[in-house]
């Protein structure tokens, strides 16, 4: 999992510094993607934006777009973390919230922060092309089911039996997905965080806890 070695324990100096290369890599596809576009960004650019060589680069990504999408997938893992992490007496629907506020909203959509129009038209070119996409629909379904696991155990429910932890984490998950597709499309531009926040209460408005 991210963020934490096999046995849960805080990573160590190495595993921080691969963790800072991972992200320093992630970072350059999408800030040189947003300046330039898409297809005008090489694995050689990003290496040298990170100051790596590209061996570097594919012993971390297979391309860019899994580069790219990276980033998302350990914000999500960092999610159901911070879910598991909740007081147990808290409810689902305010440690679903919190935990979201804490993990989910990336550096370029910090907080209550208005991004510029050029970074979120880029952004949202940048996450159409088709092997981001793809890239998307596979972390998504690895990050639901840890999620789903994480709020099967705060509701002594059970993954394999009962719908409503998953249905929980895909319902989480859309929700997060609306606000940031809204986010990007904003004009003029707006906030993500009172974005997610209204999208969270909407949905849980209407999803009690069994």
């Amino acid at each position: 999992m991210v963020g934490r070695m096999d046995d849960g324990t805080a990573p160590g100096l190495r595993e921080r510094k691969k963790q800072e290369t991972r992200d320093a890599l992630s970072w350059a596809v999408i800030r040189l993607s947003v300046e330039r576009g898409w297809d005008n960004v090489s694995v050689e650019d990003v290496a040298a934006a990170a100051n790596v060589s590209v061996r570097t680069f594919r012993n971390y990504f297979s391309g860019k777009a899994e580069a790219v999408v990276s980033r998302h997938t350990e914000r999500m893992f960092r999610f159901a973390d911070e879910l598991r992490g909740r007081p147990a007496g808290e409810p689902l629907d305010q440690a679903v919230k919190n935990a979201t506020l804490a993990r989910m909203a990336p550096p370029e959509a910090t907080g209550d922060q208005t991004p510029s129009r050029e970074w979120t038209d880029g952004v949202r070119l940048m996450l159409a092309e088709p092997d981001v996409q793809g890239e998307f629909l596979r972390a998504m379904a690895a990050a639901q089911a840890e999620l789903a696991t994480v709020v099967a155990e705060r509701t002594g429910t059970d993954v394999g039996r009962d719908l409503y932890p998953s249905l929980v984490a895909a319902a989480t998950g859309a929700a997060v997905s609306t606000a940031m597709e809204h986010w990007l499309r904003a004009d003029p531009p707006v906030p993500f965080g009172p974005l997610v926040r209204e999208a969270l209460d909407r949905l849980w408005a209407g999803l009690p806890v069994p």
